[in-house]
């Protein structure tokens, strides 16, 4: 016993059996097990009622896709947060006025993501919404405070609190449209949002007096998790725009929290390197549209991506998404590197984290497989 605590004490647990890290455990567990077996649920009821993406030129589904997936997963978060919540509140007022403004953010995302899902809403729309939630933090005192990064000179406050405003509603809508474009290949997102979250995770864990964050992302990586157990290809259920725009704006937005600090530079740095493949591949994506002449890259779909142009070489979605949560892993080992970690918490985050999605993608193509050997047929990838 006493190794197995000098172990964990390597890899930032200070106590295997006390109360802190239970409650981060059964966070993260409640989120994965309600989504993983609410998914079904939820997919023969959207099945019936008609919510589902159908087939077109750009999708790889070849029959009506249940899109609903987003529900699962955001019922999943909310669930072990109030679990959390109630294992272990958090003492601090602030800290919890800034936990429901994120939460409430989150979930004016999710009702406009499903609506835009089954109806469709204009890009303008979509961006006001993310606006307002972007402002919701900042009301909160939830910003970048470009004065606090060591390598910008200081500015004054008539000039660094407007810039500051500007710059963190930047963060916001770039990082939550970031992770909604990457969303085109079955696998990619969950896999990708599961790994940013759970290194963010492992990093938040390795200070104190960073609860809120903990609790926030092991409830996003559990539910992820949970998810990805029916979205690895073929995938049975899509997330859709409720979904990706729900781990894209509760990333940007516990990145703000202050408990991810370890001095006001990284604060930024490592979440950028952690959510480096969805930021690069909207920034490749818009300048070549930009390029080519397109004035409003965001209304113009194509297959130029990064998923695409992978799934182009590799002609098979699980390769594609197993790529990218490869990629989604050296960033998050970078991330951690910058943030100072010690080598053997590095080495437990990626492992563990590498562990899961084997472990999930492996349900998934058994459960895939038996039902292909019930009907006589051989696996499609």
């Amino acid at each position: 016993m006493e190794s197995l605590r000098a172990l964990a004490a390597q890899l930032g647990i200070a106590d295997l059996t006390g109360r802190g890290f239970l409650s981060v455990l059964i966070t993260f567990v409640s989120a994965g097990v309600f989504t993983w077996f609410f998914i079904p649920r939820l997919r023969d009821f959207a099945i019936q009622v008609g919510w589902a993406d159908q087939p077109n030129e750009r999708r790889l589904n070849k029959e009506p896709l249940p899109n609903a997936g987003g529900l699962a997963i955001y019922g999943g978060f909310i669930v072990s947060i109030i679990l959390a919540w109630a294992l272990r509140p958090i003492a601090v007022d602030i800290v919890n006025i800034q936990v429901l403004a994120i939460l409430l953010g989150a979930s004016m995302l999710v009702l406009v993501g499903f609506i835009d899902d089954q109806y469709g809403l204009s890009p303008v729309t979509r961006l006001l919404v993310q606006t307002l939630a972007a402002i919701l933090l900042l009301v909160n005192d939830l910003r970048i405070d470009l004065n606090s990064i060591p390598f910008i000179p200081a500015l004054p406050d008539v000039i660094n609190q407007p810039l500051s405003t500007v710059v963190t509603i930047l963060w916001v809508v770039a990082l939550t449209n970031a992770v909604n474009l990457l969303d085109g290949v079955d696998g990619v997102v969950g896999g990708v949002a599961f790994v940013a979250s759970f290194v963010l995770l492992a990093t938040a864990a390795q200070f104190p007096d960073r609860a809120a964050a903990v609790v926030l992302l092991a409830g996003l990586s559990g539910a992820a998790l949970g998810y990805l157990r029916h979205n690895f290809n073929p995938s049975r259920i899509i997330m859709g725009d409720a979904g990706s725009t729900l781990f894209g704006y509760t990333l940007a937005a516990v990145s703000l929290l202050g408990t991810l600090k370890f001095s006001a530079g990284a604060s930024l740095i490592v979440p950028l390197i952690v959510l480096a493949l969805p930021l690069l591949d909207t920034t490749q994506v818009v300048i070549g549209r930009l390029a080519r002449g397109i004035r409003n890259p965001l209304r113009h779909p194509d297959k130029t991506h990064i998923h695409h142009r992978v799934l182009a070489r590799t002609s098979s979605a699980r390769r594609t998404a197993v790529i990218l949560w490869l990629v989604a892993l050296a960033c998050g080992t970078v991330g951690m590197s910058l943030q100072g970690l010690r080598f053997q918490a590095i080495v437990g985050t990626i492992v563990s984290a590498a562990l899961c999605l084997i472990f999930v993608a492996y349900r998934r193509v058994r459960a895939r497989n038996l039902e292909l050997a019930q009907t006589g047929q051989g696996d499609d990838e």
